[in-house]
């Protein structure tokens, strides 16, 4: 009877191996195929498939880094890809550090209404983001910030602070709380608990929200393209990404290098602290 289950758990197990590295070649053959593609020629494109790269022996010749400078020097996606570092790394540390301050309130103090701000919170995650384009900028519109950092920074910010705020208060009403009593004991103000306690032990949840946050805004599209308006010196990539393709046309191979740029900052932030993604997420999940 051991021998008939030791063989069904080899065998379930094989069979969730399997399911899993199936999904990682759906996942990763796309942009295995971006990247061959970015790496060809424009009449290796046209005539042939990426697939082509499997063949033996292998032909270093049909591969350039041509359309990267293209793209890069010729069309200015540099200036770009600044513009989206410059966006998106202040819009990820903006609600992120508000967001944990916030969720510190919500979890350990107490003070009027704290319940009903937060369900204004959660509240506000149903909000369609559509529904706020046009007030806010004609906001931005009276006040300057139409087309500047500081108006896309604000945006992002507000947009991500309920997801923010609702993540981190999970989290943080989970960490025990026999400890911050043991530290009020001792003295300890709120400010002091939150850096010295709170804050070490939710560096899962702060990775998740960051991961969350920042792939967001990197990829983001509709917001840039409604609050950069006509200012091409602030557009991110995805602005002149989407610019390029009525641009160019059938010109495969200029768009998969502009594409796979888009994809290199988000894949490697994603892969720097994907250890602590399922880790972040399952504990904002805990209680609420």
């Amino acid at each position: 009877m051991s021998a008939h289950r030791t063989v069904g758990a080899v065998g379930s197990r094989a069979l969730l191996h399997l399911v899993i590295v199936l999904a990682c070649l759906v996942w990763l053959l796309p942009a295995l195929g971006l990247l061959v593609s970015s790496l060809r020629p424009a009449a290796a494109v046209a005539s042939t498939g990426w697939w082509t790269v499997l063949a033996t022996p292998f032909d270093w010749t049909q591969y350039t880094l041509e359309n990267y400078h293209h793209v890069l020097v010729q069309d200015q996606l540099g200036r770009s890809f600044l513009n989206s570092v410059l966006i998106a790394v202040p819009s990820t540390v903006l609600p992120v550090l508000v967001a944990a301050f916030a969720a510190f309130a919500f979890a350990w103090l107490r003070f009027p209404g704290r319940d009903a701000l937060m369900l204004t919170v959660v509240g506000l995650l149903v909000v369609p983001l559509q529904t706020t384009f046009i007030p806010i900028l004609r906001l931005y519109s009276q006040w300057g910030l139409a087309g500047t950092f500081l108006g896309l920074w604000l945006a992002h910010t507000g947009y991500g602070l309920p997801f923010a705020i609702y993540l981190l208060r999970n989290f943080f009403s989970a960490l025990p709380r026999d400890l911050f009593e043991s530290a009020y004991i001792d003295g300890a103000s709120p400010l002091t608990a939150f850096f010295r306690l709170a804050l070490p032990m939710s560096t899962p949840a702060l990775a998740s929200l960051i991961i969350f946050q920042f792939l967001w805004v990197w990829n983001d599209l509709l917001v840039a393209l409604i609050y950069v308006g006509g200012s091409p010196g602030v557009a991110p990539l995805t602005v002149r990404l989407s610019s390029l393709v009525g641009s160019y046309g059938q010109e495969w191979h200029v768009l998969t290098a502009a594409a796979f740029v888009t994809m290199i900052v988000p894949l490697s932030v994603f892969f720097a602290l994907q250890r602590y993604f399922v880790r972040g997420i399952l504990a904002g999940a805990v209680k609420g």
